[in-house]
């Protein structure tokens, strides 16, 4: 692709199509061809492409007010901050807007050294972002090596591991921050308790307790942030991706005494909290709430980990809701992925061995089972090819 390799910087694999239209969790290419879209921008298109209550917020802010400067107020953020805060069931609750995962992220850590610690405990798999301090936080040495010196007194115990994590907090230790779910390294959830004992462990040390809900927030784990079955609450909340239903939108939200650390000057942004970016935002909690979308992810995410279960090459299945991670028996992922392209699906490999997937939260029953359907002919067009060539080998070495 041409345009691509000579315009844009070589900062991701030059993409093999170009998708000019779409309408619910349908896309379509250049050429015409149309795909499924269970990918959903990576779980920010949380109501799909081109829905009307979004389109309409969009347009109709558009029409009126478009950006303003933090010098002022206006009505789209005023009522977005206190929807959030309804939606975290705390008073306390404060919110930063900003553009993306990243930025709410490096909120978050500058939030942390309002407390006069510098010391940070993050996990092993764990993705925060690619700006300088949330690399710093990203648990994924791979992505850190070329950008090395990063921020100091960063350490990364493995997720899930509780006697790890009393290890490495202490009363140096400024904040604690962790995805409910791992996302980047194959939707990984945590242990029983997990949650629980993280809580337990901040509140003993006295540091700030921070859950990454960018990918599993706005309801894609059936739950508005994807911890709330723990029955506790952290300090800290940073969301982005669904919050904005496609357009950049993030937010660092604290609570209790986190709310109260920042102070005027203290951070900033130009574009965080536009007026059209959380009117769509507005959009988007309405929608969810009046079309009963949480339900519609725990039900339709039980269905399609039940089915893909059943198909011979799946190892395992895992994941809250539509935030789902598909474990292979074989390291086929990429392959799969390339092959689902064909097939009109759009899916992510996130390991070799984990296909991931995040729809839209208002797929249809068809449509999962459309999915399920593609996915199992994929695995056995693998399996059937990789048999062969087995048995090719077995034939030429006899």
């Amino acid at each position: 692709m041409k345009r691509w390799t000579g315009a844009l910087q070589n900062t991701y694999k030059t993409p093999t199509i170009v998708l000019v239209s779409g309408k619910g969790s349908l896309v379509k290419d250049s050429a015409g061809k149309a795909y499924l879209d269970f990918l959903a921008g990576i779980a920010t298109n949380i109501l799909g492409h081109a829905h009307p209550a979004v389109v309409k917020a969009i347009n109709k802010q558009s029409s009126t007010l478009g950006h303003v400067s933090n010098f002022y107020a206006h009505p789209s953020a005023l009522a977005l901050a206190g929807k959030l805060r309804e939606l975290t069931g705390d008073k306390t609750a404060r919110t930063f807007f900003c553009n993306s995962g990243a930025e709410a992220n490096e909120a978050a850590l500058k939030l942390s050294r309002k407390t006069g610690r510098s010391k940070i405990v993050a996990t092993q798999g764990s993705f925060h972002g690619r700006t300088m301090g949330s690399l710093s936080l990203t648990g994924q040495p791979n992505k850190q090596r070329a950008f090395l010196p990063l921020l100091p007194n960063i350490k990364h115990v493995p997720y899930g591991d509780v006697k790890a994590m009393k290890r490495a907090v202490n009363r140096r230790t400024a904040m604690v921050i962790v995805e409910p779910i791992l996302g980047e390294a194959g939707v990984v959830v945590p242990p029983v308790g997990y949650l629980e004992s993280l809580r337990e462990i901040c509140d003993h040390h006295g540091a700030i307790l921070v859950f990454d809900c960018v990918q599993t927030g706005m309801g894609r784990t059936g739950d508005w942030f994807g911890y709330e079955y723990s029955g506790i609450r952290p300090d800290v909340i940073t969301l982005a991706k669904g919050l904005g239903g496609g357009l950049p939108l993030g937010a660092m939200i604290a609570m209790g005494r986190a709310a109260q650390l920042f102070e005027p000057g203290d951070h900033g942004t130009t574009f965080g909290g536009n007026p059209i970016a959380t009117a769509a935002g507005l959009a988007v909690i309405e929608t969810l709430t009046k079309e009963k979308l949480l339900a519609n992810s725990e039900v339709l995410g039980s269905f399609i980990m039940e089915e893909i279960a059943l198909i011979p090459g799946v190892a395992e299945v895992r994941g809250a809701g539509l935030l789902i991670g598909i474990e292979l028996k074989e390291p086929v992922a990429d392959e799969i992925t390339k092959l689902a392209l064909v097939q009109g699906l759009l899916i992510n490999a996130a390991t070799d061995r984990t296909i991931r997937i995040a729809p839209a939260l208002n797929i249809s029953k068809k449509q999962a089972e459309k999915f399920i359907s593609i996915f199992a002919s994929l695995l056995n067009t693998i399996s059937t090819k990789n048999s062969d060539v087995k048995s090719s080998g077995k034939g030429h070495n006899g």
